[in-house]
């Protein structure tokens, strides 16, 4: 996802290379580990840093996880532009606008009516639960407003972890079917494992490394758009081509 000239960031500073070390197995993993060490910095060298997540508020951030359920960020900063247009991008705005309303600003995006309830959804779990304050909802423990924010309509694991790490600045990995290809394609993982079983590869190599995992994520969905992609992927053109040349 590209930010646009306008929007500020919201992002930790970004890690640069780093040094490498051995971590223990997980039940994703086929045998050995993934030289994640070596993959980010290969990553990082090509594409250099990603700045994530596009917006000029926490609340943005969030519109713009829910917002990008199926459908690609170009869709999503048009719609995003609508609600800015119509000053509808705070929680309390959003509760009072109508479903018809929300729904004509952000069709760009797609699922217009189901992602209308969800934004609505998230707003009043957001008042009812701390008063309508982002401060108040991110100082709650990580584990403990994941499992809040899994029980709001419409938001699921990949949702609530890009909440939480890029509005909230949560120690979490996002895992993505960006993240899932990569693996399995080189062989570290099985085709189909399970969310929690990728992301504890990550956040086990990079305990609570909050800054680490938005770059990593970020270099990782750039290397799935260009280069490993469903079909037809460009592996020899890759940074990370040789470590599949070599199995690992």
């Amino acid at each position: 996802m590209a930010n646009t000239a306008n929007d500020s960031l919201l992002f930790s500073p970004f890690p640069g290379p780093i040094g490498t070390k051995k971590a223990a197995l997980g039940p994703a993993m086929l045998a050995g580990e993934p030289p994640l060490d070596e993959y980010y910095n290969s990553l990082f060298t090509a594409f250099g840093p990603q700045r994530w997540w596009p917006g000029r508020t926490p609340f943005e951030v969030i519109v713009g996880a829910i917002l990008t359920q199926n459908t690609s960020w170009t869709n999503v900063e048009r719609a995003m532009a609508n609600l800015r247009k119509a000053r509808l991008l705070t929680p309390s705005a959003i509760e009072k606008a109508s479903h018809q309303k929300i729904e004509g600003l952000i069709r760009p995006s797609g699922y217009f009516r189901q992602k209308t309830r969800k934004l609505k959804a998230f707003c009043a779990f957001l008042r009812y639960e701390f008063r309508g304050s982002l401060k108040r909802m991110f100082a709650r423990p990580t584990t403990a407003l994941r499992e809040q924010l899994l029980g709001v309509f419409g938001i699921g694991p990949e949702t609530a972890d890009s909440i939480l790490l890029y509005a909230g600045g949560h120690p979490v990995f996002v895992v993505d079917a960006y993240t899932k290809r990569l693996l399995a394609r080189h062989g570290w993982t099985k085709e189909g494992a399970k969310y929690e079983d990728v992301q504890w590869i990550f956040e086990r190599r990079f305990p609570g490394d909050a800054a680490r995992f938005n770059e990593f994520h970020a270099l990782i969905v750039q290397t799935g758009k260009k280069y490993c992609r469903t079909r037809e992927p460009l592996c020899g053109e890759c940074p990370l081509g040789r470590y599949l040349a070599e199995r690992r």
